[in-house]
């Protein structure tokens, strides 16, 4: 269904195309870019990613059926000593947005933290204003550990902010149950 790409340089201008709005940005990219999302800013992402050992890697998601780029995902704060990271950056284009595609995108980004990384924890960070993410979270196995209150500003507004996470021996259940064709 999909596959996942490195991101590079090439893709910067259809990321910047995909980030239509300064609130949109705020729920996408969080405090760490600013609107409108420029080449310079994703030079600053992309730095010493996606080598073995790096600390981040930055994928594309591409739909395999039609060789399109459909999303974008990114896994960060790896810290293999610990086994854990942050799964992040998770967008879906706007022509593939309402299909389901998130569901894949998540199982890729935590099989390649999982199986190909060997961590043991995935955490995410997700506003509590964007309901439809946090329940796709959850359906996928993430639990909410602590809810930030008035963690970040946008405008004059203040926005919560859910911590959540996964662990590898609850990837492994969900996974195990998929594959016997088990509701989860």
């Amino acid at each position: 269904m999909i596959r996942l790409e490195y991101f590079t340089n090439k893709d910067y201008d259809r990321l910047i195309n995909w980030v239509e709005s300064a609130r949109f940005m705020m729920k996408w990219g969080g405090p760490g870019f600013t609107f409108p999302l420029t080449k310079e800013q994703l030079d600053e992402y992309t730095e010493e990613t996606n080598e073995v050992g790096s600390s981040r890697y930055v994928y594309n998601v591409v739909y395999t059926k039609t060789e399109e780029v459909i999303g974008h995902v990114s896994l960060g704060k790896i810290d293999y000593f610990h086994g854990i990271a942050r799964v992040g950056k998770v967008l879906v284009s706007p022509n593939a947005r309402g299909k389901g595609f998130t569901k894949y995108v998540m199982e890729e980004a935590l099989t390649v933290a999982f199986d190909e990384l060997n961590l043991h924890r995935v955490s995410l960070g997700v506003f509590d204003n964007n309901q439809p993410a946090v329940k796709a979270y959850e359906s996928f196995g993430f639990v909410k550990e602590g809810l930030l209150r008035d963690a970040r500003r946008f405008g004059e507004e203040y926005w919560d902010l859910w911590e959540m996470s996964l662990l590898e021996d609850e990837w492994r259940t969900i996974q195990n149950r998929r594959n016997n064709n088990e509701s989860i």
